[in-house]
Parts: structure tokens; C-alpha cells; sequence
């Protein structure tokens, strides 16, 4: 675990891990989360517990701050490329670098695993300058999901940010 600290006195404590080794509770409060903002807030009626959380290879990453989870993504091994998604931060911690954090740290992660492969993701479309932050550009036509406008992105492997 790190700590850093983002817009002042705010410590998060930030997390890496397997879903395996993410304790009960926690994994709970990350999966409501992104319930809470893709299936509810965005009104996104889709599977999300695809089942690719528990594939080998794959991690989490997520903020907590005194006992909530304020943000998570997960990173799958797609063997050519590291895939970011969902990517989620609660109404209530947005604006505070929560979700810049998150990407860090799993960008940090994988290049430590392996410098030598590319990152993708779809970005909704609306998000695609906040990743182009972290190096990525769009890398496909734009297309439409669960009535949200989406882009596939893709960063270069050793692109350093």
C-alpha cells in the first residue's frame, strides 16, 4: 500500500491487489460502487460482474479514506496489452485526484511488470482528454454503448507520463 496525499491534507490509502486477496468487505464496497455509478447513475443496464474480475493475471486497484471505498479500476492481462476499465470514482470524491491515482498507480504497476506492452481501454467519450493525460490517444472510431458514447484508447508501451 502507498500513501499519498491529493488537493491539500486529503491522505488516501491506495491498493493493489488480486481479487482473491481483497478483503470480503472491501470487495463488497468496491462492486457497489461501480453498481452505484455505471449501472444506477448512468443508467447502464449491463452484466457487470462479467467474470473477467477473477481472471489470472488480474488486479485491482482502489482509494479508500477512513474505511470507504471513494474509487477503484481493475487492469486485466490480455497478454498484448494491459487492459484498464472500469474505472470509478463515488460523486462525492470527484474532483479530488482520486481517479488520477488510481491510473497512476496501475500504470506504475504494469510497467514494473512489464515495460514492453501496450495499455488499452474505452474511454467514454466524454473522459478522453482526462486519459490523454496518462498518454493515451484515441486508436478506433467512436461507438455507442449502453447509450454512452465510448472511444478506444491506447497507450504506447514506455510512453512515461
Amino acid at each position: 500500500m502507498s500513501r499519498r496525499g491529493y488537493r491539500g491534507a486529503v491522505t488516501l490509502g491506495i491498493h493493489l491487489s488480486p481479487l482473491a486477496d481483497i478483503p470480503a468487505t472491501t470487495l463488497y464496497r468496491i462492486l457497489w460502487l461501480r453498481v452505484s455509478v455505471f449501472v444506477v447513475e448512468q443508467q447502464a443496464a449491463y452484466a457487470e460482474l462479467d467474470g473477467r474480475d477473477i481472471e489470472p493475471g488480474a488486479f485491482h486497484v482502489w482509494a479508500e479514506e477512513h474505511g470507504d471505498v471513494l474509487g477503484a479500476l481493475r487492469v486485466l492481462d490480455e497478454a498484448d496489452a494491459w487492459r484498464i476499465g472500469r474505472v470509478v470514482t463515488s460523486a462525492a470524491a470527484r474532483g479530488r485526484g482520486v481517479g488520477a491515482a488510481l491510473m497512476q498507480r496501475a500504470i506504475d504497476a504494469c510497467v514494473a511488470d512489464d515495460a514492453g506492452r501496450p495499455f488499452v481501454l474505452d474511454a467514454q467519450e466524454h473522459l478522453a482528454d482526462w486519459y490523454g493525460r496518462f498518454g493515451f490517444v484515441p486508436a478506433g472510431a467512436p461507438y455507442v454503448e449502453d447509450a454512452i458514447p465510448h472511444i478506444p484508447m491506447r497507450r504506447a508501451a514506455g510512453d512515461g507520463v
